[in-house]
């Protein structure tokens, strides 16, 4: 090794960022191994790499004592004196050992380090750069399928999109350029490993982030994301200025903000509310597209019961349960569901087990209780 080896690590401390002091100090502990497994060498030693001019030696090291037990680590303390009679017990004394040939092996043993710690810094540097961008969206070009994992092309590296984080019914062609969330970064022993999402709420948030400018600027904020991938989802907005319409933000003029973000999740309908301090305002809101009349809460048990018209009711349960669902998801309140006839029921039962079966007495009084509700 030489200067001109030098100011290639130099080159290359500029270009990729690595210290060269890191990279001289890995070499010399490699070059150490690599002397003790070609020269058979079991004392103690150091290699040293001249900062100036590159060139590379091997000291053996002996420690100085009073009375030598191991000739191949100790130095009795006359001989280090007669070296240098500042020596005392506990002092190493260095003698070069460096071998006739070690130079191929210094240069041989120095390239596999050097590799090896751009491979590494390369690795970091990506692992740098997408861990910050967790919870971002990236976009790339679908590279390869296999058993089920979607693996996109990101430049200097991939991304996995597993069966568990694709949208049902979606098919993945190669070639295809495609947007996803960052769900996580790791760290392997083969480098980053980006593991991203296309039925994360975070990434129906983050849809609405790039296409309504209200959100970007905060003068709307998306409250909450409840979200079955592919088939329906709810998303709960606010105002922070009474001027502005926080749910006509996140539609757009003639539904271009909204419908971009449908096409991006291949026609997912898209419920947008409005979010309310009010627990029992919210909850109503909730179930939209259904009308609900009235909301009782109970606030202890986070337990609410919303009431709609009769034939509204399988509107606000949904296909499977599917609306009251989202609608519980988004509010974080368990809601039960009931008809306009189902409460009058439920309201002449509560009566009559106060007051008895004087049915008379109760239409009139459950009129007025029903209009307050």
């Amino acid at each position: 090794m030489n200067t001109e080896f030098l100011k290639a690590l130099r080159d290359l401390e500029k270009e990729k960022g690595i210290s060269i002091d890191l990279l001289l100090s890995a070499i010399e502990a490699a070059l150490l191994s690599a002397y003790k497994r070609n020269f058979g060498s079991a004392q103690n030693a150091r290699v040293n790499i001249d900062r100036a001019t590159g060139e590379c030696q091997v000291f053996a090291q002996r420690m100085v004592v009073e009375e030598v037990t191991d000739v191949r680590a100790e130095i009795s303390l006359p001989e280090a004196r007669d070296i240098d009679p500042s020596y005392e017990p506990g002092h190493i004394v260095e003698f070069e050992v460096t071998p006739r040939d070690f130079g191929r092996i210094a240069a041989q043993t120095a390239k596999q380090v050097v590799v090896q710690r751009i491979r590494e810094a390369e690795r970091n540097m990506i692992y740098e750069a997408f861990a910050s961008r967790e919870g971002d969206i990236i976009t790339g070009t679908i590279q390869r399928v296999e058993q089920r994992h979607v693996y996109i092309e990101l430049g200097k590296t991939e991304a996995i999109l597993p069966p568990t984080e694709q949208i049902p019914g979606e098919r993945y062609r190669i070639g295809d350029r495609i947007r996803a969330y960052i769900l996580e970064v790791r760290k392997t022993t083969k480098g980053p490993q980006i593991i991203v999402s296309r039925t994360h709420p975070g990434f129906l948030r983050r849809l609405f982030d790039l296409e309504v400018p209200e959100l970007q600027e905060g003068i709307i904020e998306l409250k909450a994301v409840a979200r079955e991938a592919g088939v329906r989802s709810k998303v709960a907005i606010f105002s922070h200025d009474t001027n502005i319409d926080p749910v006509g933000a996140c539609v757009g003029p003639k539904g271009t903000r909204v419908q971009a973000v449908v096409n991006e999740l291949r026609n997912e309908k898209i419920d947008i509310i409005r979010w309310d301090p009010d627990p029992s305002r919210f909850v109503a809101e909730a179930l939209s597209p259904a009308k609900a009349i009235a909301a009782e809460i109970w606030e202890e048990e986070k337990i609410a019961r919303v009431i709609v018209p009769d034939n509204q009711l399988s509107l606000a349960i949904g296909r499977e349960g599917q609306n009251a669902r989202l609608a519980a998801k988004i509010t974080g309140w368990k809601i039960d569901i009931k008809s306009e006839s189902q409460m009058e029921e439920i309201y002449a039962q509560e009566y009559a087990a106060v007051y008895g079966d004087d049915g008379e007495g109760y239409a009139g009084s459950s009129e007025a209780e029903y209009e307050e509700g």
